[in-house]
């Protein structure tokens, strides 16, 4: 985890400065959200907001992050928790919550990616 969290300051630093990017998720007075453990002492959550789908996987795939991606199983292990990201449109001007993602992550583990709950992988244009 040492790497991970050595990476961390950086990568978000990269976020906050990528086009599209919006807000992420903090701690109480902390500058990320490592500390935070809503669901248990095990899961830890990480969430932001994007202007599009593609400004988000432009950040993840084209940038520094792209490293990150491809070391994410040396640091974390999903216990059968799959999917464990799950990405949704907000009015702007919106900040999701911890309780938002938990609910939109289970519509998505229940129903399969849909206009309400999504992936990378499998998106849903933005409401008209």
């Amino acid at each position: 985890m040492a790497d991970f969290m050595a990476g961390l300051e950086p990568l978000n630093a990269l976020a906050d400065g990528t086009p599209g990017f919006v807000w992420r998720l903090t701690g109480d007075g902390e500058p990320d959200a490592t500390g935070l453990r809503p669901f248990g002492p095990d899961i830890m959550v990480n969430m932001s907001v994007w202007t599009t789908v593609e400004a988000l996987r432009g950040y993840v795939y084209r940038t520094a992050h792209l490293d990150s991606v491809r070391r994410r199983h040396e640091w974390f292990t999903h216990d059968g928790l799959d999917p464990y990201l799950v990405l949704w449109w907000i009015p702007a001007g919106t900040i999701p919550t911890l309780a938002d993602a938990w609910e939109r992550l289970d519509l998505l583990r229940r129903n399969g990616p849909g206009p309400d709950a999504f992936t990378l992988r499998q998106p849903y244009p933005a409401p008209v």
